[in-house]
């Protein structure tokens, strides 16, 4: 899956040989579960938490984790991971619960917090809630930038109309991978969902826990699937919010990814329709979607601010796909530019959703290096011109900026591994939430784990439209994640879901424009990145 991996990381105020995949239909018992095989657990390292508390957050402590870059090498050479830890109060003491934001290439040291904070007092009190930058990531080293300024507006138009436009995005791509391997060559074959969940029992380790304790968004939900694969014996419970579809990692799962893309953005088009007294933009969502596209082929002649063009706007209204929150934002800037020619709102926008992808180098880096190890990729760019020109004549409207963003992946220096099947009947009752019409996730995933994951409770929002949906507001979701990580309680249904809870409401404008500007959604959704 793919979204843009930057956590807006409130720690940043915190702290200033090659492996073999688990093939399809191998068992648990791989090597890597077993205390006698070639990845047995990791040694039990001291951690020394010091204070790092913030504003909000005072009893916030910070660690680091030396492990090996190559497992298989375990006195090999040594990286760093960051940890940060919200440390249980309650007598009754459930263990470490470790969560993840996802991406690849998401800062995770701040969910620690916010995670803590948002659960039920009684139900945190009882965890020492952990977070932690993967390998690769934030303010754990080596952290990955391969090519800064690859984002730096403007780039060429995503959508390849010539081939001027093919050849300026194949160089891009070709480029980045090149200093990726130049930059990193001893590294990035340790950049992958295994090491990362190898890292992951290194933590379970080092804080002395015989089982993890496991939450995570996205991407995340892949890392404890796979967690959970390499380690059945060790998971204690396992919460998994927006479900990659881990039987199309990853070429396959963003294909899967531009129609339901494209679906989020029509329905932003219909809600601006409904909301024509505010916007003025017309009450035909169709008409409203031709001036869209308008407005992308003016752009890609002239860039707004001389920093928005055709693929910067594309960038600007995605992260309408993942959170309709940030809708009303995304309309008034809209609507400034094609009524009034008024740049600043859609350079505003730009600055405040898409410039991750400029700021965020290090989770991009590490996006790309993780897709592109985790899985084979097509190596015939014709595959990929064929399959996304296949898909863009029905989803336009990520399909290219999609393509692009993977792109890298089709020149990456390392061999891939084969993908991990997931199957697993070997767990504790696993809590699944999903939203029917999530885009980065879209609902299949959810449905294809629940049948993989044997015994698994399935949460469905009903018409749910996010990506990241528990601690957002939803009661009931949130019922039943306390529930569970309170005594393991989990619903058990006869269809195929096993619990169903109704979507939030649409957004409504703002009353005024000044509303409007200070609205950028939860905190949730500034937590977790877009694109992974």
């Amino acid at each position: 899956m793919n979204k843009r991996a930057a956590v807006l990381c409130a720690a940043a105020a915190l702290v200033a040989g090659t492996v073999t995949a688990v093939p399809a239909g191998a068992s648990p018992s791989h090597p890597a579960a077993s205390a006698s095989g070639r990845f047995a657990s990791a040694s039990a390292a001291k951690l020394a938490w010091k204070s790092c508390g913030i504003a909000g957050r005072p009893t916030l402590q910070c660690a680091s984790l030396k492990v090996p870059l190559d497992h298989a090498r375990p006195a090999g050479k040594q990286i760093t991971l960051a940890l940060s830890r919200v440390p249980h109060t309650a007598k009754t003491f459930q263990g470490p619960l470790l969560v993840n934001p996802g991406g690849p290439g998401g800062q995770g040291l701040s969910l620690a917090g916010f995670v803590a904070s948002a659960l039920p007092k009684a139900v945190a009190a009882q965890y020492d809630v952990i977070g932690f930058d993967p390998r690769g990531v934030g303010r754990s080293t080596p952290a990955l930038n391969c090519r800064p300024g690859h984002f730096a507006p403007v780039r060429p138009d995503s959508v390849p109309f010539t081939e001027a436009i093919e050849r300026a995005g194949l160089e891009r791509a070709r480029s980045f991978a090149e200093a990726c391997g130049k930059k990193y060559a001893d590294v990035l074959p340790h950049i992958d969902t295994l090491d990362a969940v190898r890292d992951m029992d290194a933590i379970r380790a080092a804080v002395g826990a015989e089982r993890l304790n496991y939450f995570g968004y996205s991407y995340g939900t892949y890392l404890g699937a796979v967690y959970a694969r390499l380690y059945p014996q060790r998971v204690r419970r396992l919460v998994l919010d927006s479900i990659v579809d881990p039987t199309g990692v990853w070429y396959e799962d963003n294909l899967v990814q531009d129609f339901a893309f494209n679906d989020r953005h029509r329905a932003l088009m219909a809600w601006i329709a409904k909301h024509d007294k505010t916007y003025g933009l017309g009450a035909d969502p169709e008409r409203i979607e031709t001036r869209w596209y308008a407005m992308r082929a003016a752009l890609a002649k002239k860039p707004a601010g001389g920093r928005v063009g055709a693929s910067e706007l594309e960038d600007t209204f995605l992260p309408g796909g993942y959170y309709n929150g940030y809708w009303p934002h995304l309309a008034e800037a809209f609507a400034a530019y094609v009524k009034a020619s008024d740049t600043g709102p859609l350079v505003e926008a730009y600055e405040n959703f898409a410039a991750v992808d400029a700021a965020g180098e290090n989770g991009y880096s590490v996006y790309t290096s993780v897709q592109c190890r985790d899985s084979s990729w097509p190596r015939d760019w014709d595959e990929w011109r064929s399959d996304n020109w296949a898909v863009y004549a029905k989803a336009p409207f990520m399909t290219w900026n999609n393509a692009w963003y993977n792109a890298p992946c089709a020149f990456w220096p390392t061999r891939p591994l084969a993908p991990v099947n997931v199957a697993n009947d070997d767990l504790p009752p696993v809590l699944l939430f999903q939203a029917t019409d999530d885009a980065a996730t879209p609902f299949e995933g959810g449905a294809t784990v629940h049948a993989l994951l044997r015994g698994s409770s399935l949460v469905v929002e009903e018409g749910g439209q996010n990506h990241g949906i528990t601690l957002s507001g939803n009661a009931c979701l949130d019922k039943h994640l306390a529930a569970y990580l309170a005594d393991g309680t989990v619903p058990r249904g006869s269809g195929e879901a096993d619990a169903v809870c109704p979507a939030q409401p649409d957004p409504e404008p703002p009353a005024s424009r000044v509303a409007q500007r200070s609205a950028h959604g939860s905190t949730l959704h500034g937590l977790l990145g877009f694109r992974g």
